[in-house]
This record gives structure tokens, C-alpha cells and sequence, in this order.
């Protein structure tokens, strides 16, 4: 029998389909449950035992009813209210139990949106085309483009794809040669491949962590700036670029250049004759670990050899019948050493002390035996791995300015594709042998995790991604990395939001990323019927790239851009209409209509006040003097309509009126660059803040504002 845990007093389960359930309350499924809250919604969840540890404080009485059972059995599912829920996460570790949970909540609520965790591509995309509102992801597949980036360097803070664009996010923070500095105002940076994101003044990149707010937005993120701010040297401006102004953001990696013959044998000799760089590079070779144990026999042997050969010159000299020239005597050695005992023999028998010297030859027969084998052996480890390079045709480890991504399981291996993406140098270290076909153009070690390390050049390396399913393995590698070089960013992959606040605490210089803290805020704005497409993070926090299909009565039909990206908080990237190609970083003054597609950048905020529809308040209004000709009254009135939403004949209407203030407010973003359009085309026009007493004309600096 199933028992249901104890839980405070709350208000019953609503009638209506407004509920959430998780299935599973692990570290995946207790961010969901705090996500999904911060929507103001009810949540129900199952899990198989009462949590051991809570990793969000107070959660537990966040949650409206939790059940303890099976949710693969139906009546677990009944009473969590499934046939009350809008939508099911379904976020255990086991995916059997997620597919056969989600089978059974879709046989008891047939219009429940089903969001299930699962790393099965194939089956993924098959339950999609056979389920209507089901989506799948895989949490460490939406985390490991956050890896990738934050081994990459705080230049580049974002990479995605959509309908065949590339994007990414810079952060770039300007030299006082670099062309914007006092020339440009933020909002001329806006072209069509490119938005600005975030700016932060030169006097307040050091001094706080938090964005400067220099006018209110509904976001923390976005649009805290003012568009008529003039950039100077030592501010921090974060912008998305696409297509064609994507740019390198490092440098190429040296080639390996070649020594000549000569100089190499110059080397050579130069070495040899340091007797105590010889010395410790033989006490090195030593010392070396067992894959270098052959070598060593090797080393041993050869030393014997000469020793012998040196001894027995001698005393084949010394006990010659007659003077013979010490070369035969080197000789005799020399083929009694290699297997010639046999052509000897009988000339020993005429040498002093016969008996002493035939044993003395069988000596060397023995020697010359077991050389001979060492030699064969290293031969053929030599070939053998002369033909592995071959079949697998990897390229050498870079010198310098690399990432090193350590255990290539699931996420490293796309944390390495995005850094070849990128065309960052890479290297793949993996505590077992990968097959030929996997990664087949990086660098790869394989073997005892530290002796790669030594191979792979951390000394110089850019960054090191620790990516292992065990997260204390993931903190020694990162603490590793950073004793051999401080100035290698190390990247720590954890499994626990508790831990992972400590230890970013304490090892402030260490980049510790929780993939289900990341990954959580996809799955929650998945469960609102969402297309969650990629994420990145941004000022510690995490930004979604989110699509929306516009239908009818949703908080999105028929507002325009501007008081979407302003009112919500949300940037966006992507429109397209009915039948009609998309466009990259869309017009402000586009309407939005049923069947129209937008894909926006948002914060687990934005995603929120799209849902709930909580526009921010329009409180700036516009204040119009003169036009200087006819033409401009018209044109005027055509950019008040455009911008601002009236009809045509509205805007013509005020604009035989001048001087007029417009009577319906704007967002500030959106009155100035009205103000903009209107100066432009010769009609004087001031922006009118809150306060009626202060018009701000455009144009002008944030500190005359």
C-alpha cells in the first residue's frame, strides 16, 4: 500500500486545469518545483521516498499536495490531481519509469502537456510526431553548450543555431583605440545582425556585479540602459551577433615548425655534452611511469651491452696467443656477442686460460640473446603504434591557448563539437580508449587521468572542462589545474545546487556549474507549451532562447515588438510570418498576428510576465513642437504610426495640431527612438518623462537626462 506524506494545511487543488505535477524530486525536479512556484501556480509532485536532502530551502512547503508512490501506477497519478494539471515533468533518473509515466498521464488527461526527460534522440522525435504537445530534452544536452562557453572566456557568452543562422553573444569591453568610443551613442550599435544586450559603464565594471540600472525595465538584464549613451573607453557592452558578424574570438594556434637535420644534430651534441642535463634526463627516464618500463629494460640492456663489449676487448686482447690489433679483439667480441659463438670456439681454444674465455663467449652469447629481444620488442611497440596514429589520424596537442575537456562521456563530447564550432583549439582526455570514428579530428590522451594531464600542456592551456559523473573527481581536477596554472580557467560540473554555491564560495577562481540548476529553467518554460531551443548564462543568470507559435488569445496577438521586447522584458531575434521568409533581429514596429512564429531571448522572468501577460506600465510620453515643412507632417505622422500604434489617420490628425503632446504613453526605449525618427525628419520633438515638468529631448547624454 502507498502512503502519502504528511503536508501543511494548503488550499484544495484547484478544478481547474491550472495545476503542475513532478515526477521525481531530485536535484532535476526540485529546481523545476522552485521554477514553476516562482509562476505564482500550483505544484503537485511524486516522488518514490520522501526527499533524503532538500537542495532549495523551504521547498517542501512550497509544494501544494506531494504524493509518495510509483508514478507509473494510475492512482499515485489520481491523487496528484493529474486530471487537474495543465502539465507533467516528467524528471526521474530512470527513463523507463519517465516513458511509462508519461504513457499512463496521457491515458488519464489526454490534453495534458507532457514535458519527460530522456537522452533517447530516436525516440524522442518519434513520440513528438506521434503525441501532440509532448516534448523531451536531456538535461546534460541543454547544459553542455554552458560548459563549452564558460571554458571559452568571458568574451564569448553565448553560441546557438536557428533555421540555419549562427548566433553568438560577446562581451567586449572597449580599448580606447577601438572605433566606438566617443563617437557612438548604444543605439547605433543596432543594425540588422546585431542587438546590444547589456552595458556597463567603465566606473561600475569592477565595482558591483549587479547591472547598473540607468532606466527601469521590467527585466534585470535587458534594456537597463539608455539608447542615447555615448561609449567610452573601459565600458563593458554585451551584444548578439549573427552571420555576418560573427568574429574569431581567438587566435590561431601556432604550427609545430620543423627542425633541419643540422640543427637538430647540433642539438644533439650541445646536449650530450651537458653532462647534467644528461644525467637528469636519465634519472627522469628512470623515473618514468610503467608505460615507459620497456624503455627502461631497454635502457638497462643497452649499458650492459656496451659494458661487455668494453670488457671483453680487453680481455680478449689481453689473452691472445700473439699481438693481435685491439679492432680484432673488438671484433671477436662483437660476434661472439651477436650470435657468432659457434665461429669463435675453436680460435679460443689457442687464447690463455681457454676455459675462462669460452665461458666468458657463452656470457655474451646470453647477452647478446636478450638484447636482441629488447630490440624486437621495442620494434614492434614502435610500428604498432605508428599504425594506431595512422588508422586514427589524430592531430598533435596544441602548445598553448587550448581547452582541455577531461572524460568524454555524453556532455564532454558536445562540449568538445561546440568548441570545434567554434574552432577553439581542443584536447580530449579520456580514462579509457575511445573507438576510431569517435572525435576523430581532436587531440586525444587516454590512460591515468594525471599522467594525461602532465601530456596535455596545462601549463599553457586556456581552460580545463571537468565533466565527470562524479562531482568530487570534477573539484580535484579543477583544484589540479589550477595549482599547475593559475591562470587556467577550470570548469567544475556538479550535481547539487548546495554544493555548488560552497564551492563556488570558496574557490572563487573555479567556474562550478550545476547542469540541473541549468537545465531546470528549460524544462519549466517547456511545461507552459514553450520551444525552449538553447540557454547560456549571462551575469549569473540564465538566458533561454525561446520560441513562441502566436494563437489566438495568448498574451502575445497583436502587440507590437517594441512593447514586447519593453513590456516583457524579452529580446527579440526571430520573426516569421504565415508563408513568408523569417527575419533576423525583427523591426520594433512589427505587429504580431495569429500564426506568426517569434523566437526571443528571456530570462525564467520574462517567460513568466509573458505568461501571466504582466506588461510593465508605459509611463513616457512624447511632446511634438513644430514641423518644418508639409513634407514633414507627413512623414511625422507615418513614423507615429509605425512606432507607436496609432491609426494613420490619428497620427495626421495630432499632427495638424502641433504643438501636441501624444496622449497614449510609451516605454522610454520606444519614445526616444520615436523622438529619433521624428528629428529626422524634421519635426522637433521632446521625450516627456513621468514627471510633465522634465522633457528630455533625444539625442542627448544619460547625465543631461
Amino acid at each position: 500500500m502507498v502512503d502519502t506524506a504528511p503536508s501543511p494545511v494548503k488550499l484544495p487543488t484547484p478544478d481547474s486545469s491550472d495545476g503542475f505535477l513532478v515526477c521525481g524530486l531530485g536535484s532535476l525536479g526540485q529546481n523545476c518545483v522552485a521554477n514553476l512556484k516562482s509562476f505564482g501556480v500550483p505544484v503537485n509532485a511524486i516522488n518514490d521516498a520522501m526527499p533524503s536532502e532538500w537542495e532549495v530551502v523551504d521547498l517542501r512547503s512550497q509544494i501544494d499536495h506531494l504524493e509518495i508512490g510509483d508514478c507509473r501506477q494510475a492512482e499515485v497519478l489520481e491523487r496528484a490531481g493529474i486530471r487537474q494539471c495543465r502539465a507533467v515533468l516528467l524528471v526521474t533518473q530512470d527513463e523507463r519509469v519517465n516513458l511509462e509515466a508519461a504513457l499512463t498521464a496521457r491515458v488519464l488527461n489526454p490534453q495534458v502537456r507532457l514535458v519527460m526527460r530522456s537522452g533517447k534522440q530516436n525516440l524522442n522525435q518519434l513520440m513528438g510526431q506521434q503525441l501532440q504537445n509532448f516534448i523531451a530534452f536531456e538535461p546534460t544536452q541543454l547544459a553542455a553548450p554552458a560548459f563549452a562557453l564558460e571554458a571559452f572566456g568571458e568574451e564569448l557568452i553565448g553560441y546557438f543555431s536557428l533555421d540555419g543562422h549562427r548566433f553568438q553573444v560577446v562581451k567586449q569591453r572597449l580599448e580606447p583605440d577601438n572605433l566606438w568610443c566617443d563617437r557612438r551613442q548604444l543605439h547605433e550599435l543596432d543594425t540588422s545582425h546585431r542587438r546590444v544586450l547589456c552595458h556597463t559603464p567603465a566606473a561600475l565594471v569592477r565595482s558591483t556585479e549587479a547591472l547598473p540600472r540607468t532606466t527601469p525595465s521590467p527585466s534585470s538584464l535587458f534594456y537597463t540602459w539608455l539608447p542615447d549613451t555615448v561609449l567610452q573607453a573601459g565600458d563593458e557592452v554585451v551584444v548578439i551577433e549573427s552571420d555576418a558578424q560573427l568574429r574569431t574570438l581567438h587566435s590561431e594556434p601556432a604550427r609545430p615548425v620543423r627542425q633541419a637535420p643540422l640543427a637538430w644534430a647540433r642539438q644533439t651534441l650541445k646536449w650530450l655534452s651537458d653532462w647534467r642535463t644528461l644525467k637528469q634526463s636519465l634519472v627522469d627516464l628512470w623515473r618514468s611511469r610503467s608505460e615507459h618500463q620497456l624503455r627502461r629494460v631497454a635502457l638497462i640492456c643497452g649499458a650492459t651491452v656496451l659494458a661487455l663489449c668494453l670488457v671483453g676487448t680487453l680481455l680478449f686482447d689481453f689473452n691472445s696467443p700473439a699481438d693481435i690489433p685491439p679492432f680484432n679483439a673488438f671484433l671477436y667480441t662483437f660476434v661472439t656477442l651477436f650470435g657468432g659463438y659457434g665461429d669463435v670456439f675453436e680460435a679460443l681454444e689457442e687464447f690463455d686460460n681457454p676455459r675462462g674465455m669460452q665461458l666468458f663467449g657463452v656470457l655474451l652469447t646470453v647477452a647478446g640473446a636478450a638484447f636482441v629481444g629488447v630490440l624486437y620488442a621495442l620494434l614492434t611497440e614502435k610500428l604498432l603504434t605508428l599504425r594506431f596514429e595512422f588508422m586514427e589520424r589524430r592531430p598533435p596537442v596544441p602548445e598553448r591557448d587550448h581547452v582541455v575537456v577531461i572524460w568524454l562521456g555524453r556532455v564532454g563530447r558536445q562540449v568538445v563539437t561546440t568548441m570545434q564550432e567554434l574552432n577553439q583549439p581542443v584536447v580530449g582526455i579520456s580514462p579509457h580508449a575511445l573507438d576510431a570514428e569517435v572525435l576523430p579530428n581532436i587531440p586525444l590522451l587516454t590512460g591515468d587521468i594525471s599522467a594525461a594531464l602532465d601530456k596535455a600542456h596545462l601549463a599553457t592551456a586556456k581552460s580545463v572542462v571537468a565533466v565527470s559523473d562524479d562531482e568530487i573527481q570534477n573539484l580535484e581536477v579543477g583544484l589540479l589545474a589550477h595549482r599547475v596554472n593559475p591562470h587556467c580557467r577550470a570548469i567544475i560540473r556538479t550535481y547539487d545546487q548546495q554544493f555548488t554555491d560552497r564551492v563556488a564560495q570558496i574557490f572563487p577562481f573555479a567556474q562550478v556549474l550545476c547542469a540541473s540548476a541549468l537545465s531546470a529553467d528549460a524544462f519549466a518554460g517547456a511545461a507552459f507549451g514553450e520551444h525552449v531551443i538553447g540557454l547560456f548564462r549571462l551575469y549569473r543568470q540564465t538566458v533561454l532562447v525561446t520560441q513562441y507559435q502566436i494563437e489566438a488569445g495568448d498574451t502575445l496577438e497583436a502587440l507590437l515588438l517594441s512593447e514586447i521586447a519593453y513590456g516583457y522584458g524579452v529580446v527579440p531575434l526571430w520573426h516569421e510570418h504565415q508563408a513568408e521568409s523569417g527575419q533576423l533581429m525583427p523591426s520594433e514596429d512589427i505587429r504580431l498576428q495569429v500564426g506568426d512564429r517569434l523566437v526571443v531571448l528571456a530570462t525564467i522572468g520574462g517567460l513568466r510576465r509573458i505568461e501571466q501577460g504582466q506588461l510593465a506600465p508605459r509611463s513616457w510620453k512624447l511632446h511634438l513642437d513644430q514641423a518644418r515643412t508639409a513634407e514633414a507632417r507627413f512623414d511625422g505622422a507615418a513614423k507615429i504610426a509605425r512606432v507607436s500604434g496609432y491609426r494613420l489617420g490619428e497620427a495626421r490628425d495630432l499632427m495638424t495640431r502641433l504643438p501636441v503632446t501624444l496622449p497614449r504613453p510609451m516605454y522610454r526605449h520606444q519614445a526616444m527612438r520615436l523622438a529619433r525618427l521624428l528629428t529626422r525628419a524634421q519635426v522637433t520633438a521632446q521625450v516627456v518623462s513621468p514627471r510633465p515638468s522634465s522633457p528630455v529631448a533625444p539625442d542627448r547624454r544619460p547625465d543631461q537626462i
